[in-house]
């Protein structure tokens, strides 16, 4: 009966969609300010279309963000549904097949910005809805949020929710924005890490010198600084800040086996990143070491003359841009000052060094045991035939993390993303077979939930 429905609607769906994607919604530029107010108006059209008893386009600090709501019954249970409208910039558009705003269908697959990343996949829950709620299967009210500043770190969205608690008051929030293993192999995200962020600058001399002059005399801040990133990780691979670890929390010797069973080819990793071998923290796996563990890395660096040709210069300052992944239970604000203290304290004299915080965002973990994720389970069973691996994800969204802290609700991550898909890259696409899938999911999440919270609850004495 599914299907057949998506099979029937299937033309109206992707022209949907298509109105969606056609819209450049680029939260990073101040120039698509139209644009990101027009996707919000189309969002809230479809979301009525599609059952919704209102929508409402609704003011942030930033760009607007989009509200929707159904109500079965108040006293059933109520999924929140995030997800966000603005898309990465396209460029370098040379590189796209065809325009990126155009979509287009070839190969099996749509090929545009924000096909998958997040407009594909928040259409995959807006159309699951709308089929539950036209052959009334729907026994769960149902909200919806959908945000137009993730790309750029969400920086509207935490005040907006602790503003609108009580419109955003939900037992569970269902979230499209991650990825899956494999087309054959379907996941689900249980954990993603935290991030803290920093720039370096280092300042020697009041002014760039001449390196025959001055140098061996004169300390060189690029030097300096090159000298102390050197000494934040150990050979064994282990961060070296006083109270790095204090808090992180060692993975249980089951995840750990679970981890060990996921289909991974060591030597095609390293084939497709171009690398021999590989390196990390002493003791994990690489699966275990991009995911459930902390690292650190420098993300940029510069300084003195980079311009072609030589430039004889010992430099006045020199900076870096580094990071680390964070895991749950490090708090980024506490590992960001210690981050500081430490840099600061292994700084020698004949430097100034400065440390200033850029951003930052806490890890998450979803319980496996939770009626929603069970729930979840079911759904990518029922559409793919195999149940999915529990799959801790490197990456971070820190307005996970956020939700829980504000909102006080878990999330559950039913993304279903591939690597293939090119997110953020140029042509960025999503295989019609995989929104079918994401569809059929959905509608089996919404279609156990019930189920599954009746499970959980203790009976009555």
């Amino acid at each position: 009966m599914l299907k057949d429905y998506i099979a029937d609607n299937e033309a109206r769906m992707l022209e949907e969609l298509f109105s969606l994607i056609r819209i450049p919604s680029i939260s990073a530029k101040p120039e698509h300010h139209d644009d990101m107010l027009a996707c919000a108006e189309r969002w809230r059209q479809l979301l009525l279309a599609a059952g919704a008893d209102e929508a409402m386009v609704m003011p942030s600090k930033g760009n607007p963000i989009v509200v929707a709501q159904k109500t079965v019954d108040p006293a059933a249970q109520t999924v929140l549904v995030y997800g966000h409208y603005d898309v990465m910039p396209a460029e370098p558009l040379e590189l796209w097949h065809n325009p990126p705003f155009e979509p287009t269908i070839h190969d099996g697959r749509i090929w545009a910005r924000g096909a998958d990343d997040d407009k594909g996949q928040s259409f995959i829950q807006v159309k699951a809805f709308e089929y539950l709620v036209r052959h009334n299967l729907l026994t769960t009210n149902v909200k919806f949020l959908f945000e137009g500043e993730e790309e750029i770190g969400s920086p509207s969205l935490e005040d907006f929710c602790r503003e609108h608690k009580e419109l955003l008051k939900a037992d569970v929030i269902l979230v499209s924005d991650t990825s899956m293993l494999g087309a054959d192999l379907p996941s689900l995200t249980t954990g993603l890490r935290g991030l803290a962020y920093w720039e370096i600058e280092v300042t020697g001399p009041n002014r760039d010198l001449h390196s025959g002059h001055f140098g061996g005399a004169v300390d060189n801040p690029i030097n300096v600084l090159c000298r102390m990133l050197s000494r934040v990780v150990d050979n064994d691979g282990r961060i070296t800040v006083p109270g790095f670890y204090d808090d992180v929390e060692e993975v249980s010797q089951a995840e750990r086996d679970m981890i060990a069973h996921i289909p991974f080819d060591e030597e095609k990793y390293k084939a497709t990143i171009g690398v021999k071998a590989l390196a990390g923290e002493k003791g994990y796996s690489t699966l275990e070491r991009n995911s459930c563990r902390p690292s650190f890395d420098v993300c940029g660096i510069w300084g003195g003359y980079t311009g072609e040709g030589s430039k004889t210069v010992l430099p006045s300052k020199a900076y870096a841009k580094v990071s680390c992944r964070l895991v749950p239970h490090q708090d980024h604000h506490k590992i960001s000052q210690l981050f500081a203290d430490y840099i600061r304290s292994i700084a020698p004299d004949t430097v100034q060094v400065q440390v200033t915080p850029m951003h930052g965002g806490q890890g998450y973990v979803c319980p496996i045991t939770l009626p929603a994720y069970r729930a979840a389970e079911a759904g990518f069973e029922k559409a793919f035939g195999k149940k999915p691996l529990a799959v801790r994800r490197g990456g971070s969204i820190p307005i996970i993390s956020t939700f829980e802290q504000v909102l006080g609700i878990k999330t559950v991550l039913m993304g279903f993303g591939l690597e293939s898909n090119a997110i953020h890259s140029p042509n960025e696409n999503m295989p019609l077979d995989i929104l079918r899938k994401g569809i059929e999911a959905v509608v089996e999440f919404y279609l156990a939930l019930e189920r599954e919270t009746k499970t959980a609850q203790p009976p009555r004495a």
